[in-house]
């Protein structure tokens, strides 16, 4: 079975919402995966990603393939200092 990290649509028409999912290669984009890694909302301004930084890794490192599009937001989410917790 060959593992990707992909974005799989949510939301409503012209709304677009994405969560990152881990799932086999040959399953449709929309339809069963293995485990939800994350989400994207490009409508927000900023951006919302929000990635679960060790799931992602541990899935990299089993060899699941990103997508182009994920690969971008991984680096993305790479640069960005997390932000510190309200008190």
């Amino acid at each position: 079975m060959a593992v990707v990290l992909r974005l799989s649509r949510a939301g409503t028409h012209k709304a677009p919402f994405y969560h990152v999912v881990a799932t086999d290669s040959r399953k449709p984009r929309d339809g069963k995966y293995l485990e939800d890694v994350g989400m994207y909302d490009p409508t927000r301004k900023p951006e919302l990603l929000q990635l679960k930084a060790d799931r992602v890794e541990h899935w990299l490192k089993a060899g699941a393939r990103p997508s182009q599009t994920v690969s971008m937001l991984i680096k993305r989410a790479r640069q960005v200092p997390p932000a510190p917790p309200k008190a």
